[in-house]
This record gives C-alpha cells, sequence and structure tokens, in this order.
C-alpha cells in the first residue's frame, strides 16, 4: 500500500472561510490567498491523501476567539473532525461542556503569539480541561515551554505540544527548552505533534536539519505518544508546501508500514477518541 494510502488521522489543520465567516476585527493577521482554507478544499486533500478524521484547530489567525467556521465543519464532518478551541481564560465549565458536545476535545495556548505571561492567569482552565478530560494543545518555541511547565504539572491536564515544541533554528538539541520537552515525556501526560518543520529550520524543504530533533523526540516519547499532522494551510509559510512531500518524509523516517500505522492511526485514535 502507498503511504499516500495508509489511514491517516491529520492532527493539525486548520478551516479558514471568510466568504462565509467574517474575520474577526481585532486579529493581527487575516490570511489571504492561497492561505484561504475552506472545508470542501480540505476534504479533497483528505481524499488525495488517505486522511480519514483531522483534529481541527482554532486559528489566531483570522478568527482568534470566533469558533463559528470550526464548529460549523465539525457539525459538516458528522465524526469525522474533532476541534480544538480558542477561548478566553474565564470560559465557564458550562460552555465548556456545549463544545465538547459539539465535538470540541481541547483548547489551545499560542504563547508564540501571545507570550507566556498571558496564560499565567490559565490554571482554572487547564483544571476544568483535566476533569473533563479535555486536552490542551501548546504551541510554544525556543524556550518557551519552561516558564509554562508549573502551570501544566500543577493542572494534571494532558497536553498536545504543537509542531515539534518549535525548537530555536540552528540551536541544537541540547538547547534548555527543547531538553524540557523531552524531559516532559516522563509523566506520560504530553503526546507531541510531528508537524511544522518549516517553524524549526533554517533550510529549504525537506528541512534536514530538523532530523536530530524529530528522532530525540521519536525516542523520548516513542510512537506512543507521537502525533502526525499536516498544518494544512500552512499559515505563513516561507515557500510553498503540500502535503504529499511531508508524507515522504515520513516514509523516509518511518521505513516500516506498522511503524507508520501507530504514528498515522493507532496513537491519534487512541489520545484524540476517534
Amino acid at each position: 500500500m502507498s503511504v499516500f494510502d495508509e489511514p491517516k488521522i491529520d492532527c493539525h489543520c486548520h478551516v479558514l472561510d471568510p466568504a462565509r465567516f467574517a474575520y474577526a476585527p481585532e486579529v493581527a493577521y487575516r490570511p489571504a490567498g492561497q492561505e484561504i482554507a475552506p472545508l470542501a478544499q480540505y476534504l479533497q486533500v483528505m481524499g488525495a491523501y488517505g486522511i480519514r478524521h483531522a483534529l481541527m484547530v482554532g486559528p489566531n489567525s483570522g478568527y482568534n476567539l470566533d469558533n463559528r467556521c470550526l464548529l460549523d465543519a465539525l457539525a459538516q464532518g458528522q465524526g469525522r473532525f474533532k476541534g480544538i478551541a480558542v477561548l478566553a481564560l474565564d470560559t465557564p465549565r458550562d460552555e465548556l461542556l456545549a463544545l465538547r458536545e459539539q465535538g470540541m476535545v481541547g483548547v489551545a495556548f499560542n504563547a508564540t503569539v501571545n507570550g507566556t505571561a498571558f496564560y499565567q492567569g490559565g490554571g482554572p482552565l487547564l483544571k476544568m480541561l483535566a476533569e473533563l478530560d479535555m486536552l490542551l494543545s501548546l504551541q510554544v518555541e525556543h524556550g518557551q515551554l519552561i516558564d509554562l511547565l508549573p502551570l501544566l504539572e500543577q493542572s494534571q491536564v494532558r497536553v498536545l505540544i504543537d509542531h515539534g515544541g518549535r525548537p530555536a533554528p540552528g540551536g541544537g538539541v541540547a538547547q534548555p527548552g527543547f531538553q524540557a520537552l523531552l524531559r516532559l515525556a516522563r509523566g506520560g501526560r504530553a503526546a507531541v505533534k510531528l508537524s511544522g518543520y518549516q517553524k524549526f529550520s533554517t533550510e529549504a524543504p525537506p528541512y534536514a536539519d530538523t532530523r536530530p530533533f524529530i528522532e530525540a523526540l521519536l525516542e523520548a516519547y516513542t510512537l506512543d505518544a507521537c502525533l502526525w499532522a499536516s498544518d494544512w494551510p500552512f499559515l505563513r509559510a516561507p515557500q510553498r508546501l503540500d502535503v504529499g512531500p511531508l508524507l515522504r518524509q515520513v516514509e523516509r523516517l518511518l521505513p516500516e508500514a506498522a511503524d507508520r500505522r501507530k504514528l498515522f492511526w493507532d496513537t491519534p485514535r487512541r489520545w484524540l477518541g476517534f
């Protein structure tokens, strides 16, 4: 079976449809052109590459706290999709429960946009997520994870780390933020998304300089806590990207079909509840 046909769950993608759901007025970045990503377009991507399910992450770009476009996609998916919402830190429990009923499985914290200080008051929200068996999808870069570790440890929330933790490009695996990410694997409450290589590379595709980071993550987290994601539609990518070459990259990294089955299918099914 071709790597393109192997069943997959895409664990990080976005839907952006400003023609139907206008962007929020206060957002700092408004995706345009090839970044606009309606559900109909993503369904074609799914059909081409064996993607059976997807975890759709609410983007700070375009929508921020407006989750209407994402909720519409979840409803249309009829069980094919689950979502990660962008919410205010003081969101009440009743709202979390209502979102969970509509297919939301967690909340996004994006320190690369808002900084780490912004989330220091998020303890009560994380505690509720843990109580409701919902997830935190956390995007950090460089050493930001170190600032947020006490918050994560106090809450007992399960965490999905976006885009390999986004270590500093060229900084090597010994950099403190990345070492903190490797240590986080020991607690058994964290998984990491192997995705977004362009965000921590100094090279052009296929981003050979990210290989040591990915291998270290595979060793620390094992395939029981590593998830594959496309990051479609590649917001703010410095060059053109597509899903096909990313899958070939996985094929080179994991030449055994059984290993790819764990990364693409078995592990995300367990973590996300598909």
